[in-house]
């Protein structure tokens, strides 16, 4: 019996990190020429919703959700980025 719970367990895991690890960063679309600050900002997102996936690897997902919020509030600075960017070029027309 044990031995079938360390296996529904095992694969459980499994499951769920191809899934978290198969969510892709958010897609830089804001143009470095136009506005380099705000594509090196989102390369920085980039940078750290990567680190943050590593980091979920590397602690086998047990880190009470954080992890992951912090990857829903970096999307949302990524939105904000490029609500930016797009703010500036309607100011700028």
């Amino acid at each position: 019996m044990n031995k079938r719970f360390g296996l529904v367990v095992f694969v459980s895991g499994a499951m769920l990190s191809s899934v978290v690890l198969a969510e892709p960063p958010p897609p830089d679309n804001v143009s470095g020429k136009r506005h380099p600050n705000l594509a090196h900002a989102q390369k920085a997102i980039d940078k750290a919703f990567s680190d943050l996936s590593a980091a979920q690897q590397a602690n086998e997902f047990d880190m009470n959700g954080h992890a992951a919020k912090a990857k829903e509030l970096l999307e949302q600075a990524d939105t904000e980025i490029k609500q930016a960017a797009g703010a500036a070029n309607h100011a700028h027309k």
